[in-house]
Protein backbone atom coordinates (compact mmCIF):
# COMPACT_ATOMS: atom_id res chain seq x y z
CA UNK A 1 0.00 0.00 0.00
CA UNK A 2 1.49 3.04 -0.68
CA UNK A 3 1.82 5.11 2.46
CA UNK A 4 2.41 9.29 2.03
CA UNK A 5 4.82 10.69 4.94
CA UNK A 6 2.22 14.06 4.61
CA UNK A 7 -0.76 15.04 6.30
CA UNK A 8 -3.69 13.35 5.00
CA UNK A 9 -5.82 14.88 2.46
CA UNK A 10 -8.54 16.18 4.68
CA UNK A 11 -6.39 17.83 7.00
CA UNK A 12 -4.20 19.87 4.35
CA UNK A 13 -7.57 21.01 3.25
CA UNK A 14 -8.01 22.88 6.25
CA UNK A 15 -4.63 24.89 4.96
CA UNK A 16 -4.16 24.93 1.56
CA UNK A 17 -6.24 27.78 -0.36
CA UNK A 18 -5.96 25.97 -3.88
CA UNK A 19 -8.98 24.63 -5.81
CA UNK A 20 -9.43 21.34 -5.42
CA UNK A 21 -9.39 18.66 -8.06
CA UNK A 22 -10.66 14.93 -7.47
CA UNK A 23 -9.09 12.44 -9.77
CA UNK A 24 -10.63 8.53 -9.68
CA UNK A 25 -8.01 6.50 -10.53
CA UNK A 26 -4.57 6.18 -10.18
CA UNK A 27 -4.07 4.23 -13.50
CA UNK A 28 -0.99 5.69 -15.65
CA UNK A 29 -4.07 8.60 -16.87
CA UNK A 30 -5.29 9.60 -13.97
CA UNK A 31 -1.22 9.93 -12.24
CA UNK A 32 -0.70 11.90 -15.41
CA UNK A 33 -3.92 14.09 -15.15
CA UNK A 34 -3.10 14.71 -11.32
CA UNK A 35 0.57 15.78 -12.16
CA UNK A 36 -1.32 18.35 -14.85
CA UNK A 37 -3.14 19.92 -12.61
CA UNK A 38 -0.74 20.46 -10.03
CA UNK A 39 1.11 22.23 -12.80
CA UNK A 40 -1.84 24.25 -13.52
CA UNK A 41 -2.35 25.10 -9.60
CA UNK A 42 -4.58 22.80 -7.70
CA UNK A 43 -4.57 21.02 -5.07
CA UNK A 44 -5.21 17.41 -6.45
CA UNK A 45 -6.45 13.99 -4.16
CA UNK A 46 -5.99 11.10 -6.11
CA UNK A 47 -8.90 8.07 -4.99
CA UNK A 48 -7.80 4.43 -5.99
CA UNK A 49 -9.64 1.95 -5.20
CA UNK A 50 -6.86 -0.86 -4.67
CA UNK A 51 -4.60 -1.17 -2.09
CA UNK A 52 -1.75 0.47 -4.07
CA UNK A 53 -1.37 2.92 -7.50
CA UNK A 54 -1.26 1.94 -10.82
CA UNK A 55 -4.91 0.28 -12.40
CA UNK A 56 -3.94 -2.06 -15.11
CA UNK A 57 0.11 -1.20 -14.17
CA UNK A 58 -0.33 -2.28 -10.42
CA UNK A 59 2.37 -4.92 -9.34
CA UNK A 60 1.93 -8.68 -8.10
CA UNK A 61 4.80 -9.24 -5.72
CA UNK A 62 4.58 -13.55 -4.99
CA UNK A 63 7.06 -16.38 -3.97
CA UNK A 64 10.21 -13.78 -4.43
CA UNK A 65 8.65 -13.24 -8.07
CA UNK A 66 7.67 -9.40 -9.01
CA UNK A 67 4.87 -9.57 -12.12
CA UNK A 68 3.94 -6.23 -13.88
CA UNK A 69 0.05 -7.19 -14.04
CA UNK A 70 -0.55 -5.14 -17.55
CA UNK A 71 1.71 -2.50 -19.34
CA UNK A 72 5.26 -3.30 -19.88
CA UNK A 73 5.95 -1.82 -23.43
CA UNK A 74 6.89 2.28 -23.23
CA UNK A 75 7.19 3.63 -26.68
CA UNK A 76 6.73 7.16 -25.76
CA UNK A 77 9.32 7.64 -23.27
CA UNK A 78 8.99 11.65 -23.66
CA UNK A 79 5.40 11.66 -22.77
CA UNK A 80 6.54 10.58 -19.08
CA UNK A 81 9.51 12.78 -19.52
CA UNK A 82 7.33 15.65 -20.37
CA UNK A 83 5.61 15.01 -16.46
CA UNK A 84 8.95 15.39 -14.44
CA UNK A 85 9.85 18.53 -16.11
CA UNK A 86 6.74 19.91 -15.05
CA UNK A 87 7.52 19.70 -11.67
CA UNK A 88 11.07 20.85 -12.81
CA UNK A 89 12.60 17.21 -12.38
CA UNK A 90 14.42 14.85 -14.48
CA UNK A 91 13.06 11.44 -14.90
CA UNK A 92 16.60 9.83 -15.07
CA UNK A 93 16.60 10.71 -11.04
CA UNK A 94 14.01 8.34 -10.33
CA UNK A 95 13.60 5.93 -13.23
CA UNK A 96 15.89 4.01 -15.57
CA UNK A 97 14.73 3.50 -19.07
CA UNK A 98 16.22 0.99 -20.44
CA UNK A 99 15.99 0.73 -24.81
CA UNK A 100 15.42 -2.41 -25.75
CA UNK A 101 17.04 -3.57 -28.90
CA UNK A 102 15.48 -5.69 -30.79
CA UNK A 103 11.96 -4.14 -29.86
CA UNK A 104 10.47 -8.04 -30.15
CA UNK A 105 10.10 -11.31 -31.77
CA UNK A 106 7.18 -12.72 -33.84
CA UNK A 107 7.52 -16.58 -33.78
CA UNK A 108 5.32 -17.83 -36.36
CA UNK A 109 3.35 -21.05 -36.32
CA UNK A 110 6.07 -22.53 -38.97
CA UNK A 111 8.54 -22.23 -36.73
CA UNK A 112 9.87 -18.75 -38.67
CA UNK A 113 10.69 -15.33 -36.80
CA UNK A 114 11.36 -12.12 -37.49
CA UNK A 115 13.26 -9.71 -34.95
CA UNK A 116 11.39 -6.61 -35.27
CA UNK A 117 13.81 -2.95 -34.38
CA UNK A 118 14.35 0.30 -35.08
CA UNK A 119 16.78 -0.17 -37.35
CA UNK A 120 15.87 -0.05 -40.66
CA UNK A 121 18.44 -1.80 -42.37
CA UNK A 122 18.30 -4.33 -40.06
CA UNK A 123 14.06 -4.36 -40.95
CA UNK A 124 14.82 -4.61 -44.70
CA UNK A 125 17.37 -7.62 -44.07
CA UNK A 126 14.22 -9.34 -41.83
CA UNK A 127 11.62 -8.70 -44.63
CA UNK A 128 14.24 -9.70 -47.95
CA UNK A 129 15.16 -12.97 -45.95
CA UNK A 130 11.33 -14.24 -45.84
CA UNK A 131 10.29 -12.19 -49.15
CA UNK A 132 12.43 -10.34 -51.16
CA UNK A 133 9.94 -8.47 -52.70
CA UNK A 134 7.96 -6.61 -50.09
CA UNK A 135 11.13 -4.61 -49.22
CA UNK A 136 10.35 -1.93 -51.18
CA UNK A 137 6.76 -2.18 -50.14
CA UNK A 138 7.89 -2.02 -46.77
CA UNK A 139 9.56 1.31 -47.76
CA UNK A 140 6.21 2.66 -49.01
CA UNK A 141 4.21 1.49 -45.82
CA UNK A 142 6.60 2.99 -43.15
CA UNK A 143 6.40 6.34 -44.86
CA UNK A 144 2.96 5.89 -44.75
CA UNK A 145 2.52 5.58 -40.71
CA UNK A 146 5.21 8.19 -40.88
CA UNK A 147 2.69 10.52 -42.20
CA UNK A 148 -0.21 9.02 -40.26
CA UNK A 149 2.14 9.63 -37.18
CA UNK A 150 2.44 13.56 -37.86
CA UNK A 151 -1.09 13.37 -38.19
CA UNK A 152 -2.58 11.29 -36.06
CA UNK A 153 -0.72 11.27 -33.20
CA UNK A 154 1.63 14.72 -33.28
CA UNK A 155 -1.59 16.68 -34.90
CA UNK A 156 -4.66 15.04 -33.14
CA UNK A 157 -3.36 12.61 -30.57
CA UNK A 158 -3.86 15.71 -27.68
CA UNK A 159 -6.95 17.68 -29.50
CA UNK A 160 -10.03 17.88 -27.68
CA UNK A 161 -12.50 16.52 -30.26
CA UNK A 162 -14.98 18.74 -28.46
CA UNK A 163 -17.36 19.61 -31.73
CA UNK A 164 -17.94 18.18 -34.08
CA UNK A 165 -16.25 20.65 -36.02
CA UNK A 166 -12.80 19.02 -34.97
CA UNK A 167 -13.91 15.73 -36.23
CA UNK A 168 -14.79 17.60 -39.67
CA UNK A 169 -11.80 19.30 -39.51
CA UNK A 170 -9.86 16.08 -39.28
CA UNK A 171 -11.27 14.16 -41.51
CA UNK A 172 -10.00 15.06 -45.06
CA UNK A 173 -6.47 14.44 -44.00
CA UNK A 174 -7.67 11.07 -42.10
CA UNK A 175 -9.26 10.12 -45.73
CA UNK A 176 -6.43 11.27 -47.87
CA UNK A 177 -4.32 8.89 -45.98
CA UNK A 178 -6.58 5.66 -45.94
CA UNK A 179 -8.11 6.34 -41.90
CA UNK A 180 -11.77 4.73 -43.54
CA UNK A 181 -9.02 1.46 -44.50
CA UNK A 182 -8.66 -1.10 -41.43
CA UNK A 183 -4.71 -1.48 -40.70
CA UNK A 184 -4.79 -4.89 -42.10
CA UNK A 185 -6.07 -2.97 -45.25
CA UNK A 186 -3.30 -0.75 -45.33
CA UNK A 187 -0.77 -2.57 -44.47
CA UNK A 188 -1.84 -5.42 -47.69
CA UNK A 189 -2.10 -2.48 -49.65
CA UNK A 190 2.18 -2.92 -49.54
CA UNK A 191 3.00 -6.03 -48.27
CA UNK A 192 1.96 -9.23 -50.04
CA UNK A 193 3.90 -12.23 -47.65
CA UNK A 194 1.19 -13.04 -44.85
CA UNK A 195 3.75 -13.00 -42.44
CA UNK A 196 4.89 -9.41 -42.67
CA UNK A 197 1.30 -8.79 -42.92
CA UNK A 198 1.03 -10.29 -39.81
CA UNK A 199 4.19 -8.52 -38.27
CA UNK A 200 2.99 -4.96 -39.08
CA UNK A 201 -0.99 -5.58 -38.41
CA UNK A 202 -1.06 -6.80 -35.05
CA UNK A 203 -0.57 -3.54 -32.89
CA UNK A 204 -4.39 -2.76 -32.27
CA UNK A 205 -4.27 -6.08 -30.29
CA UNK A 206 -1.82 -4.23 -27.58
CA UNK A 207 -4.97 -1.22 -27.29
CA UNK A 208 -7.79 -3.66 -27.61
CA UNK A 209 -8.78 -3.34 -31.45
CA UNK A 210 -9.22 -5.93 -34.32
CA UNK A 211 -6.36 -5.60 -36.63
CA UNK A 212 -9.45 -6.21 -39.41
CA UNK A 213 -11.84 -3.71 -38.24
CA UNK A 214 -9.79 -0.71 -36.42
CA UNK A 215 -9.07 2.11 -38.52
CA UNK A 216 -5.44 2.14 -40.29
CA UNK A 217 -4.58 5.35 -38.23
CA UNK A 218 -3.51 2.98 -36.00
CA UNK A 219 -0.29 2.38 -38.09
CA UNK A 220 1.13 4.99 -36.50
CA UNK A 221 2.11 2.64 -33.91
CA UNK A 222 4.39 0.98 -36.17
CA UNK A 223 6.57 4.87 -36.63
CA UNK A 224 6.33 5.42 -33.32
CA UNK A 225 8.02 2.34 -32.19
CA UNK A 226 10.72 3.14 -34.49
CA UNK A 227 10.99 6.84 -34.07
CA UNK A 228 11.28 6.98 -30.38
CA UNK A 229 11.89 3.15 -29.17
CA UNK A 230 10.83 0.14 -27.51
CA UNK A 231 11.56 0.68 -23.55
CA UNK A 232 11.56 -0.89 -20.07
CA UNK A 233 11.43 0.49 -16.81
CA UNK A 234 14.12 -0.98 -14.52
CA UNK A 235 12.04 -2.98 -11.31
CA UNK A 236 9.19 -3.14 -13.87
CA UNK A 237 6.29 -0.55 -14.76
CA UNK A 238 5.89 -0.21 -11.30
CA UNK A 239 8.57 2.10 -10.94
CA UNK A 240 7.16 4.23 -13.14
CA UNK A 241 3.78 4.30 -11.17
CA UNK A 242 6.44 5.24 -7.54
CA UNK A 243 8.09 7.75 -9.46
CA UNK A 244 4.84 9.67 -10.32
CA UNK A 245 3.03 9.22 -7.23
CA UNK A 246 6.29 10.90 -5.87
CA UNK A 247 5.90 13.84 -8.24
CA UNK A 248 2.48 14.37 -6.92
CA UNK A 249 3.20 14.01 -3.20
CA UNK A 250 5.99 17.02 -4.50
CA UNK A 251 3.38 18.85 -5.60
CA UNK A 252 1.14 18.72 -1.91
CA UNK A 253 -1.14 16.38 -3.73
CA UNK A 254 -2.23 13.23 -2.75
CA UNK A 255 -3.03 9.36 -3.35
CA UNK A 256 -5.47 7.63 -1.56
CA UNK A 257 -6.15 3.97 -1.84
CA UNK A 258 -8.48 1.80 -0.05
CA UNK A 259 -10.75 4.67 -1.42
CA UNK A 260 -13.34 3.63 -4.06
CA UNK A 261 -15.53 6.18 -5.21
CA UNK A 262 -19.51 5.23 -5.52
CA UNK A 263 -20.71 8.46 -6.99
CA UNK A 264 -19.65 11.44 -8.45
CA UNK A 265 -21.90 14.09 -6.88
CA UNK A 266 -23.45 16.53 -9.81
CA UNK A 267 -25.26 19.48 -8.78
CA UNK A 268 -26.82 22.34 -10.79
CA UNK A 269 -25.05 20.45 -13.81
CA UNK A 270 -21.65 20.53 -12.48
CA UNK A 271 -19.45 17.89 -10.88
CA UNK A 272 -19.11 18.79 -7.08
CA UNK A 273 -17.34 15.95 -5.71
CA UNK A 274 -17.49 12.76 -5.10
CA UNK A 275 -19.01 10.12 -2.18
CA UNK A 276 -16.90 7.19 -1.20
CA UNK A 277 -18.49 3.65 -0.78
CA UNK A 278 -17.61 4.23 2.78
CA UNK A 279 -20.05 7.23 3.01
CA UNK A 280 -17.51 10.12 3.42
CA UNK A 281 -18.13 12.98 0.69
CA UNK A 282 -15.56 14.77 -0.82
CA UNK A 283 -16.12 18.44 -2.18
CA UNK A 284 -14.40 19.16 -5.22
CA UNK A 285 -14.13 22.15 -7.94
CA UNK A 286 -13.37 19.67 -10.26
CA UNK A 287 -13.37 15.85 -10.98
CA UNK A 288 -11.49 13.94 -13.57
CA UNK A 289 -12.43 10.44 -14.05
CA UNK A 290 -9.33 7.84 -14.95
CA UNK A 291 -12.15 5.26 -14.53
CA UNK A 292 -13.62 3.22 -17.15
CA UNK A 293 -15.57 5.53 -19.29
CA UNK A 294 -18.50 2.99 -19.41
CA UNK A 295 -18.69 2.78 -15.83
CA UNK A 296 -18.14 6.26 -14.88
CA UNK A 297 -21.55 7.06 -16.85
CA UNK A 298 -23.35 4.16 -16.20
CA UNK A 299 -22.50 3.33 -12.46
CA UNK A 300 -20.86 6.60 -10.92
CA UNK A 301 -23.34 9.30 -12.47
CA UNK A 302 -27.14 8.68 -11.93
CA UNK A 303 -29.12 8.26 -15.38
CA UNK A 304 -30.96 11.67 -15.22
CA UNK A 305 -27.78 13.82 -15.46
CA UNK A 306 -26.80 12.09 -18.39
CA UNK A 307 -27.83 12.92 -22.17
CA UNK A 308 -25.30 12.01 -24.42
CA UNK A 309 -23.97 8.70 -22.71
CA UNK A 310 -26.98 7.25 -21.64
CA UNK A 311 -27.70 3.70 -20.84
CA UNK A 312 -29.15 2.93 -23.98
CA UNK A 313 -26.01 3.80 -25.71
CA UNK A 314 -23.59 2.36 -23.44
CA UNK A 315 -25.60 -1.31 -24.20
CA UNK A 316 -25.27 -0.48 -27.84
CA UNK A 317 -21.52 0.33 -27.47
CA UNK A 318 -18.76 -2.04 -28.98
CA UNK A 319 -16.19 -3.18 -26.41
CA UNK A 320 -13.08 -4.52 -27.04
CA UNK A 321 -11.59 -8.19 -26.52
CA UNK A 322 -10.60 -8.94 -23.16
CA UNK A 323 -7.17 -10.85 -21.99
CA UNK A 324 -6.30 -14.24 -20.32
CA UNK A 325 -3.00 -13.24 -18.29
CA UNK A 326 -0.99 -16.17 -16.73
CA UNK A 327 1.93 -14.79 -14.60
CA UNK A 328 4.34 -17.47 -13.11
CA UNK A 329 8.04 -18.21 -12.18
CA UNK A 330 10.38 -21.12 -12.84
CA UNK A 331 13.42 -22.25 -10.93
CA UNK A 332 15.82 -22.09 -14.10
CA UNK A 333 16.53 -19.15 -16.76
CA UNK A 334 15.74 -19.24 -20.38
CA UNK A 335 18.47 -17.06 -21.82
CA UNK A 336 17.60 -18.01 -25.28
CA UNK A 337 14.16 -15.98 -24.97
CA UNK A 338 14.13 -12.67 -25.24
CA UNK A 339 12.33 -9.82 -23.58
CA UNK A 340 9.18 -9.75 -25.58
CA UNK A 341 8.24 -12.68 -27.73
CA UNK A 342 4.88 -13.21 -30.03
CA UNK A 343 3.93 -16.48 -30.34
CA UNK A 344 1.61 -16.89 -32.71
CA UNK A 345 -0.37 -19.76 -33.60
CA UNK A 346 -1.25 -21.55 -36.82
CA UNK A 347 -4.72 -18.90 -37.35
CA UNK A 348 -4.09 -15.25 -37.89
CA UNK A 349 -7.70 -13.69 -38.94
CA UNK A 350 -10.07 -16.72 -38.33
CA UNK A 351 -8.74 -16.36 -34.42
CA UNK A 352 -9.56 -12.52 -34.22
CA UNK A 353 -13.13 -13.59 -35.76
CA UNK A 354 -13.34 -16.22 -32.78
CA UNK A 355 -12.21 -13.35 -30.25
CA UNK A 356 -13.92 -10.27 -31.69
CA UNK A 357 -17.29 -11.79 -33.56
CA UNK A 358 -18.24 -15.19 -32.69
CA UNK A 359 -17.24 -14.78 -28.98
CA UNK A 360 -15.48 -18.04 -27.96
CA UNK A 361 -12.68 -19.38 -26.77
CA UNK A 362 -10.97 -21.39 -29.39
CA UNK A 363 -8.66 -24.31 -28.74
CA UNK A 364 -5.21 -22.64 -30.73
CA UNK A 365 -4.10 -19.40 -29.29
CA UNK A 366 -1.30 -16.94 -30.28
CA UNK A 367 0.34 -15.68 -27.02
CA UNK A 368 2.44 -12.42 -26.46
CA UNK A 369 5.06 -13.86 -23.85
CA UNK A 370 7.02 -11.25 -21.56
CA UNK A 371 10.73 -12.20 -19.63
CA UNK A 372 11.07 -8.97 -17.93
CA UNK A 373 14.37 -10.85 -16.15
CA UNK A 374 15.91 -10.66 -19.55
CA UNK A 375 16.37 -7.25 -19.05
CA UNK A 376 15.96 -6.62 -14.92
CA UNK A 377 17.07 -10.21 -13.19
CA UNK A 378 15.74 -8.69 -9.67
CA UNK A 379 12.51 -9.45 -10.63
CA UNK A 380 13.34 -12.81 -9.66
CA UNK A 381 15.02 -14.87 -7.11
CA UNK A 382 18.57 -15.47 -8.27
CA UNK A 383 18.81 -18.56 -11.20
CA UNK A 384 15.30 -17.70 -11.63
CA UNK A 385 13.27 -16.36 -14.61
CA UNK A 386 10.09 -14.54 -14.32
CA UNK A 387 7.32 -14.38 -17.43
CA UNK A 388 3.44 -13.68 -17.99
CA UNK A 389 1.90 -14.66 -20.92
CA UNK A 390 -1.06 -12.86 -22.46
CA UNK A 391 -3.91 -14.63 -24.30
CA UNK A 392 -6.52 -12.39 -26.13
CA UNK A 393 -9.76 -13.38 -25.17
CA UNK A 394 -13.67 -12.41 -25.90
CA UNK A 395 -14.89 -10.23 -23.72
CA UNK A 396 -17.57 -11.48 -20.72
CA UNK A 397 -20.65 -11.19 -23.59
CA UNK A 398 -18.99 -14.84 -24.68
CA UNK A 399 -20.61 -17.79 -23.17
CA UNK A 400 -17.53 -19.01 -21.13
CA UNK A 401 -17.90 -19.96 -17.69
CA UNK A 402 -14.58 -18.99 -16.79
CA UNK A 403 -14.63 -20.19 -12.95
CA UNK A 404 -14.73 -23.64 -15.10
CA UNK A 405 -12.44 -22.48 -17.86
CA UNK A 406 -9.63 -20.69 -16.41
CA UNK A 407 -7.46 -23.69 -15.05
CA UNK A 408 -7.99 -25.70 -18.21
CA UNK A 409 -6.53 -22.44 -20.80
CA UNK A 410 -3.67 -21.84 -18.73
CA UNK A 411 -2.73 -25.62 -18.85
CA UNK A 412 -2.97 -25.31 -22.50
CA UNK A 413 -1.06 -22.15 -22.68
CA UNK A 414 1.31 -23.88 -21.01
CA UNK A 415 1.06 -26.56 -23.51
CA UNK A 416 1.60 -24.30 -26.16
CA UNK A 417 4.48 -22.35 -24.77
CA UNK A 418 6.64 -25.73 -23.47
CA UNK A 419 5.89 -27.16 -26.93
CA UNK A 420 7.55 -23.83 -28.68
CA UNK A 421 9.53 -21.66 -26.50
CA UNK A 422 9.83 -23.00 -22.90
CA UNK A 423 11.16 -26.94 -23.04
CA UNK A 424 11.01 -28.14 -19.64
CA UNK A 425 8.81 -25.35 -18.32
CA UNK A 426 6.06 -28.06 -16.73
CA UNK A 427 9.15 -29.16 -14.30
CA UNK A 428 10.02 -25.24 -13.64
CA UNK A 429 7.09 -23.69 -12.45
CA UNK A 430 7.84 -22.28 -8.70
CA UNK A 431 4.66 -19.84 -8.65
CA UNK A 432 1.50 -18.93 -10.63
CA UNK A 433 -1.73 -16.95 -11.00
CA UNK A 434 -3.95 -15.87 -13.91
CA UNK A 435 -5.95 -13.10 -14.82
CA UNK A 436 -9.23 -13.61 -16.44
CA UNK A 437 -11.47 -11.15 -17.84
CA UNK A 438 -13.66 -11.68 -14.43
CA UNK A 439 -10.76 -10.05 -12.71
CA UNK A 440 -11.05 -7.16 -15.11
CA UNK A 441 -14.83 -6.69 -14.27
CA UNK A 442 -14.66 -7.22 -10.56
CA UNK A 443 -11.37 -5.82 -9.90
CA UNK A 444 -11.04 -3.10 -12.70
CA UNK A 445 -14.51 -2.59 -12.81
CA UNK A 446 -13.93 -2.26 -16.78
CA UNK A 447 -17.87 -2.99 -18.05
CA UNK A 448 -18.00 -6.88 -19.31
CA UNK A 449 -14.19 -7.41 -18.58
CA UNK A 450 -13.21 -5.37 -21.75
CA UNK A 451 -9.57 -4.91 -21.40
CA UNK A 452 -9.25 -1.75 -23.06
CA UNK A 453 -12.64 -0.11 -22.93
CA UNK A 454 -14.40 0.57 -25.85
CA UNK A 455 -13.01 -0.74 -29.42
CA UNK A 456 -11.03 1.44 -30.97
CA UNK A 457 -13.28 1.70 -34.26
CA UNK A 458 -13.84 4.59 -36.49
CA UNK A 459 -17.31 5.18 -34.89
CA UNK A 460 -15.73 5.30 -31.65
CA UNK A 461 -12.96 7.26 -31.87
CA UNK A 462 -11.90 11.07 -31.35
CA UNK A 463 -15.45 12.60 -31.63
CA UNK A 464 -17.42 9.87 -31.33
CA UNK A 465 -15.36 8.58 -27.88
CA UNK A 466 -16.66 9.71 -24.80
CA UNK A 467 -15.12 13.21 -24.50
CA UNK A 468 -12.46 14.56 -22.40
CA UNK A 469 -14.28 17.00 -21.26
CA UNK A 470 -17.80 15.42 -20.42
CA UNK A 471 -20.88 16.64 -23.12
CA UNK A 472 -23.50 17.00 -20.10
CA UNK A 473 -21.80 17.95 -17.00
CA UNK A 474 -19.76 20.94 -16.23
CA UNK A 475 -16.41 20.51 -14.56
CA UNK A 476 -16.49 16.94 -15.16
CA UNK A 477 -13.56 15.05 -17.23
CA UNK A 478 -12.33 12.01 -18.32
CA UNK A 479 -8.70 10.45 -18.73
CA UNK A 480 -7.44 7.07 -19.73
CA UNK A 481 -8.03 3.94 -22.38
CA UNK A 482 -12.29 5.05 -22.36
CA UNK A 483 -11.68 8.15 -23.90
CA UNK A 484 -9.90 10.07 -26.79
CA UNK A 485 -7.35 9.41 -28.00
CA UNK A 486 -7.77 5.60 -26.40
CA UNK A 487 -6.05 2.86 -25.01
CA UNK A 488 -1.86 2.14 -24.41
CA UNK A 489 0.29 4.25 -22.59
CA UNK A 490 1.37 7.30 -25.46
CA UNK A 491 -2.72 6.85 -25.66
CA UNK A 492 -3.41 7.26 -21.72
CA UNK A 493 -0.96 9.96 -21.11
CA UNK A 494 -2.14 12.31 -24.34
CA UNK A 495 -5.44 11.89 -22.54
CA UNK A 496 -3.87 13.59 -19.71
CA UNK A 497 -2.17 16.05 -22.15
CA UNK A 498 -5.72 17.14 -23.36
CA UNK A 499 -6.75 18.43 -20.27
CA UNK A 500 -4.24 21.76 -20.75
CA UNK A 501 -6.70 22.65 -23.28
CA UNK A 502 -9.93 21.91 -21.77
CA UNK A 503 -9.99 22.11 -18.27
CA UNK A 504 -9.56 25.81 -16.51
CA UNK A 505 -6.94 27.07 -14.63
CA UNK A 506 -7.16 26.92 -11.35
CA UNK A 507 -6.35 30.68 -11.07
CA UNK A 508 -9.81 30.99 -13.55
CA UNK A 509 -11.69 29.27 -10.39
CA UNK A 510 -10.01 31.12 -7.88
CA UNK A 511 -11.15 34.69 -9.91
CA UNK A 512 -14.35 33.37 -9.98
Amino acid sequence: MLTLDRPPARDRAETDPRPHAVVIGAGFGGLAAAIRLGARGYRVTVLERLDEPGGRASVFRQDGFTFDAGPTIVTAPFLFEELWTLCGRCMGDDVDLRALDPFYELRFDDGERIECSGDPQRMRAEIARLSPGDVAGYDRLMRHCAELYRVGFEELGDAPFSSWLDMARATPDLARLGGLHSVYGLVARYIKDERIRIAFSFHPLFVGGNPFSTTSVYCLISHLERAHGVHFAMGGTGALVRGLCGLIEGQGGAVRCDSEVSEILVEGGAARGVRLRSGETIAADIVVSNADAAYTYGRLIPPEARKTWTNRRLDAARYSMSLFVWYFGVRKTYSEVPHHVIVLGPRYRALIEDIFTRKRLAPDMSLYLHRPTATDPSLAPPGCDAFYALSPVPHLDADIDWEIAAEPYRQSMQARLEATMLPGLGDAIVTSRVMTPIDFRDRLLSIKGAAFGLEPILTQSAWFRPHNKSEDIDRLFLVGAGTHPGAGLPGVLSSARVLDKVCPHASALTAS
